[in-house]
């Protein structure tokens, strides 16, 4: 067991916004609790809590693998819609104490995945409340029922755009 130093640094911190962990564009994922593992020169790591992924879809395999900072990984293949990727997670279940904050968790490898930040979750969709968005939309006749709400992107000219006049 090797301890991070100045020489091999690693840290922990929680990531600030929501995150979903899609495949094959089906949300595996959504955690609100992730947390980053930065270590070395090696890209960051998102740790998922495992009550937050769907793990009907993971499999584990035999496959073991060993950091000598963190301790022994065990891994999980990746099972839906008929498509299978094995080893495309792994979990330090008992990891040594210098990163205990990693334990029990499940991260993704990147190249099989697709990671979204600060998406709403279905409960925080519910607290939406439709029936004001709706009065601001337009029903295709080119009005609305309500004054409609400012754009929220930049024109192509790069100044805000204006919204388009009402048909008619």
């Amino acid at each position: 067991m090797k301890t991070p130093d100045e020489s091999h640094p690693i840290t922990i911190e929680r990531e600030p916004a929501r995150v979903r962990v899609l495949f094959e564009g089906h949300e595996i994922a959504d955690s609100g609790d992730v947390v980053v593992l930065r270590e070395a020169g090696y890209p960051p790591v998102r740790y998922f809590p495992r009550d937050d992924v769907r793990m009907v879809f993971l499999r584990r395999t035999d496959k073991v693998t060993h950091c000598p900072y963190k301790g022994a990984a065990a891994h999980f293949s990746i099972y839906r819609d008929g498509k299978l990727i094995d080893n495309a997670v792994w979990s330090y279940e008992d990891p040594y104490p210098a990163v205990g904050g990693i334990g029990g968790r499940l991260a993704f490898y990147p190249q099989h995945v697709e990671f979204e930040t600060g998406a709403h979750t279905a409960a925080e969709t519910e607290s939406l409340d439709i029936a004001e968005v709706v009065r601001h939309t337009d029903s295709g006749s080119g009005a609305s029922q309500a004054e409609r709400w400012a754009p929220t992107v930049d024109g192509p000219d790069g100044e805000p755009a204006k919204p388009s006049p009402p048909l008619g």
